[in-house]
């Protein structure tokens, strides 16, 4: 999903058929994959847990379908919502990190289905939402941003394949919320209007 793009661009190949192919797969992979794994391993004995799992195949599917319209084809600084392979991966890795010694020794008397069912929802509304977040940083060795970019992803990395139990839900659960925190933070240092927007002094009524 990260290549594909680039690789098409890079070779000059891409096509509207390969858009379409590629919101085709991404709305198997990332919407109904994780969630039949998460159905049939945590809720098949709910009674809502079907709805939610539609909830968030209905959500990604809008979420790509926003995508195509506003941001693909274009160079992005942030993505308007939550990305789709991000929740995909926040779903489709509970189950590895639910069989981790720390998971069972400090986690497992939680209600993971209520807890699943209330992740799923909420990142179904991320998905549909225009919270900011983050696209994965460019990389180089021309100044020190690229280069602390390039340790970064190069630490994420060694780290995926060491002990990729402990790292896939954490960090997506940790991106998920990132987004949702600095969006907030971000509200409360916003220029405040100079009026209510709410009151009506300045409007003409027509009473009639």
């Amino acid at each position: 999903d990260t290549f594909d793009g680039r690789v098409a661009r890079y070779t000059q190949t891409g096509s509207r058929f390969g858009e379409e192919m590629d919101s085709l797969v991404d709305a198997i992979s990332f919407g109904v994959a994780p969630a039949l794994i998460i159905y049939h391993l945590f809720l098949t004995d709910g009674t809502w847990g079907w709805v939610a799992c539609f909830f968030y195949e209905a959500a990604g599917v809008i979420r790509l379908a926003r995508f195509n319209d506003e941001q693909a084809g274009h160079a992005k600084n942030v993505f308007h919502g939550l990305p789709s392979p991000a929740s995909g991966i926040a779903l489709a890795t509970f189950y590895p990190f639910s069989q981790t010694d720390f998971f069972r020794t400090y986690l497992a008397e939680w209600r993971w289905p209520n807890i699943l069912i209330g992740l799923m929802l909420v990142i179904a509304f991320l998905m549909m939402s225009h919270v900011p977040y983050a696209v994965v940083p460019k990389v180089g060795f021309t100044n020190w941003k690229l280069r602390m970019a390039f340790l970064y992803l190069t630490a994420m990395a060694v780290t995926a394949i060491l002990v990729p139990s402990y790292f896939f839900f954490p960090m997506a659960v940790a991106y998920t919320a990132y987004g949702v925190i600095k969006a907030i933070a971000l509200g409360f240092f916003e220029r405040l209007p100079d009026r209510d927007p709410l009151l009506d002094e300045d409007e003409d009524w027509d009473e009639a």
